[in-house]
């Protein structure tokens, strides 16, 4: 068993807003899929886009809260009646 020569890379901070986060985790899955990249540094990328995921859901489920807000309590479609 072979172990890790550089140490774990600090965890990122949390991205500064939705489209960043969006923007990064498209970023590290082109990388990922495109299958170069070393076993480390493909885990490494895993657990960032776990956690830019986690942040993009939360992101949406708090918009989506302000809207049932905004809306009565009752979320409607976008489209225009």
């Amino acid at each position: 068993m072979t172990k890790r020569t550089t140490p774990p890379p600090e965890d990122p901070a949390e991205p500064a807003s939705y489209e960043l986060a969006l923007a990064e985790l498209e970023r590290l899955v082109q990388s990922m899929e495109s299958g170069q990249m070393p076993l480390d540094t493909l885990l490494d990328s895993y657990r960032r886009s776990a956690m830019l995921l986690a942040f993009c859901r939360a992101r949406l489920q708090a918009i989506e809260a302000q809207v049932k807000v905004l809306e009565d309590g009752q979320l409607k479609d976008w489209a225009t009646q």
